[in-house]
């Protein structure tokens, strides 16, 4: 228990005085006190005293002895354990947002200096032009959280903030807007790469464009996957970014995305000329297809292939001017003509493997062109005149 003492100043006037036990310090594991003095009454000193307790009792050992960390140093420490709870690859992604989007604003801030203010200026010119906003707000959150566990920070200047909303904007209907191809487009797509490119490429988008795989899911794709007899493809894996910026094999994205789909015959005729087709080429290097455990699709030089199919989609687009498409315009392709072609939004979500119908719902229930133009004439048919 602390004594208030009496004493005299220079000027020689009475003031009264304190020192008071704070407790160890967890980081030098050393005794901590602090004196205080020059309080006029011992009233005023009693105030002071029961202030200072009741702040080491709720927050431990007052901060103004403490090195405050700035923002990117919470981060590092932060990563650290984060990168533990979550996928290699989800860790390099969101790693490369924070150095993007945040560290340039935030890092080289004390991270007890920024207050909700500066958050909400950032946060509404964040909102302005890029579109995943929303994850660069959780990213915030989650690090000041850490820093307010680390007593760094008494509040997170982040609880406060006012999310932004999007405008809806007005969008005009055009066939290009939308990145998936209709029947017609997507047998035109087809035929020219079956006619005029590498066999290898006309079978990547056959199986993208009737199974509704994802990119990674296909490079990872391994014949053993394939059941010829039953006709399926299990797809078990998926190739995504590591740590160091490089490509490798590891789990798929959710749960619900390990699942066994049956193919078309067609399409597995493709597969089995390509297997034949490659088969040969090995051959001529002295390799083989051993147990049906190879990569089904890879470059020449016999990388994995999941860069090289946007660099050569977007060639073949220029070379017989196409309408615009990304490789995973050919997933939402696949999901389009099922919803056409008359299947459940239970059978879409299936068979694309999402975890939350809700997915499926807000992003495949396309009304394709053809769609929309029979609309009008089932109302017609239904009403009889």
């Amino acid at each position: 228990m602390a004594k208030i003492k009496k004493y005299t100043k220079k000027d020689g006037s009475k003031a009264y005085m304190f020192n008071l036990y704070l407790g160890t310090d967890p980081v030098t594991g050393k005794q901590r006190r602090t004196t205080r003095r020059g309080f006029r009454t011992i009233a005023e000193a009693k105030t002071a005293l029961s202030r200072l307790e009741l702040e080491v009792m709720e927050n431990g050992l007052p901060t103004s002895e403490r090195k405050i960390m700035t923002f990117e140093e919470v981060y590092k420490i932060w990563f650290e354990q984060y990168k533990t709870t979550v996928k290699e690859s989800t860790a390099y992604t969101q790693a490369g947002i924070i150095s993007v989007q945040i560290l340039p604003y935030f890092g080289s801030l004390r991270v007890d200096k920024i207050d909700t203010a500066y958050c909400q200026k950032r946060i509404n010119k964040l909102h302005n032009h890029y579109k995943n906003y929303h994850n660069v707000i959780s990213l915030l959150r989650r690090i000041f959280d850490y820093a307010k566990s680390m007593k760094q920070i008494k509040v997170n200047p982040m609880d406060d903030i006012v999310i932004p909303k999007r405008k809806r904007e007005i969008v005009i209907d055009n066939e290009h807007d939308s990145d998936f191809y209709d029947k017609n487009q997507l047998k035109e797509f087809l035929d020219l790469l079956k006619q005029n490119e590498p066999y290898q490429m006309y079978v990547v988008f056959r199986v993208l464009a009737f199974t509704g795989m994802r990119k990674g899911e296909l490079a990872a794709l391994q014949w053993s996957d394939v059941d010829f007899i039953n006709g399926t493809i299990s797809i078990n894996k998926t190739v995504a970014l590591d740590s160091t910026g490089k490509f490798n094999i590891q789990t798929p994205k959710t749960r619900k995305s390990v699942r066994t789909i049956s193919v078309d015959t067609i399409t597995l005729n493709a597969l089995t000329t390509w297997k034949n087709k490659l088969r040969k080429e090995l051959f001529k290097q002295g390799k083989n297809i051993n147990k049906g455990d190879g990569f089904i699709f890879h470059t020449e030089n016999g990388k994995m292939i999941l860069k090289h199919i946007n660099y050569f989609l977007t060639t073949i687009i220029k070379k017989y001017d196409l309408p615009p498409i990304k490789p995973h315009g050919f997933r939402h392709t696949h999901a389009s003509l099922l919803f056409e072609s008359g299947a459940s939004i239970k059978e879409v979500q299936d068979r694309l493997g999402h975890e939350n119908i809700k997915t499926t719902m807000d992003i495949y229930t396309h009304v394709t062109k053809s769609a929309r133009e029979k609309t009008a004439e089932k109302f017609a048919n239904y009403i009889g005149f």
